[in-house]
């Protein structure tokens, strides 16, 4: 793709101009990673690794530029991203119960866990990007875009940039119609959690908000940090009901399509997820009493697993630190004040963003 080559030219000249900006940020950067909460245990940096080639071998990719930046100390080249049914052993899951939330499986049965992950068996439910062979026309490189729900995005034009790049990620009220002109239409991910999910149709439901979309390329993609995520997901597969917790129902679940099939669904691995809050945005709400309470944002965790498995990664509608211009959401109707709450750290990750920019790692879209 033309975008691609234009942003491989791009990146490299923000890398030597970023240079100097970098050695100023290393200190802060290893600093604000090095918090050690009084119990190491709870962190447990030491995760399940994996063997497998990459999906591209791109000379320009984030994984071989990583090493040059102050992330190198950090990323994990071989860490999974998600979890399929081969992660569903008793070994495994004795190490993970240790780990509360989105962060392992403490919460999870083992019986609820082998039935969720045994669905969870093809290629396409361990690889993200699954028909790339299909998709790739010839380019060596994957672009991707990530989406955030962000006010910045209002008028910003950037729809149909949106849409030129291989793959579309987007999060919780990702609402495209009536915004496509600044947010684009396509979505080939659709990242959340149960509940995230349900909160998003109730709060954004007059905005336009009705359900994850749906489209021939759109993959799901559960941000597990309940037990109800592994419900939910097993009952949208095998076209049955879920039986117990909050979303209990006597039909199945609709949110993904009357015909959805397993292919169409990943489960990030909580092996991932606890390394993306251990070794990026490790913040101080750990060394509180809220600690079980924190974890990336949706949004956040989605960018960083784009930054994972694409090769070029561009990010739009993410905080900047100019957000107390912006409204919220770009879909708000009236202006609304963007609120950090106790279980984020948003204030990290938007500092997090902007030295990922600045490394060359992502593009991050500002005004």
């Amino acid at each position: 793709m033309a975008l691609c080559a234009l942003r491989r030219l791009t990146l490299g000249l923000m890398c030597m101009c970023a240079f100097a900006c970098l050695c100023m940020f290393t200190i802060l950067f290893l600093q604000s990673r090095s918090t050690k909460p009084l119990d190491p245990a709870y962190i447990g940096d030491v995760y399940a690794r994996e063997d497998s080639a990459p999906q591209t071998y791109c000379v320009d990719s984030i994984r071989e530029r990583v090493h040059r930046t102050i992330f190198g100390k950090v990323f994990l080249k071989d860490i999974p991203v998600f979890q399929w049914h081969k992660h569903a052993t008793l070994q495994e899951y004795e190490r993970l119960k240790a780990y509360p939330g989105a962060h392992g499986w403490r919460g999870v049965t083992f019986q609820d866990l082998v039935a969720t992950l045994s669905v969870l068996n093809g290629t396409a439910n361990r690889l993200m990007f699954d028909d790339w062979s299909r998709r790739s026309r010839g380019s060596a490189c994957i672009c991707c875009a990530v989406v955030g729900n962000g006010g910045i995005l209002r008028g910003s034009g950037k729809g149909a940039e949106i849409d030129r790049h291989h793959y579309v990620f987007r999060t919780n009220g990702a609402i495209t119609k009536g915004f496509e002109e600044d947010v684009g239409s396509r979505t080939s991910f659709y990242t959340f959690s149960t509940r995230t999910m349900r909160n998003s149709i109730r709060a954004y439901a007059r905005a336009g908000f009705r359900g994850p979309p749906q489209s021939k390329e759109t993959r799901y993609v559960f941000l597990p940090d309940e037990g109800r995520d592994y419900l939910m997901l097993r009952a949208a597969v095998t076209h049955t009901a879920v039986k117990t917790g909050p979303d209990r129902s006597k039909t199945p679940p609709r949110y993904f399509g009357k015909n959805v099939t397993a292919d169409k669904f990943k489960m990030y691995h909580p092996d991932f997820t606890r390394y993306l809050r251990n070794r990026f945005l490790r913040s101080r709400n750990l060394n509180t009493k809220f600690r079980d309470w924190y974890r990336p944002t949706t949004g956040a965790v989605m960018l960083l697993a784009a930054m994972h498995t694409c090769d070029q990664v561009s990010a739009y509608g993410f905080v900047t630190p100019d957000f107390m211009r912006y409204s919220d959401h770009y879909y708000d109707n009236a202006f609304r004040r963007l609120v950090f709450y106790v279980n984020h750290d948003m204030q990290m990750e938007m500092r997090l963003w902007q030295e990922l920019h600045s490394a060359g790692l992502i593009k991050l879209f500002m005004r």
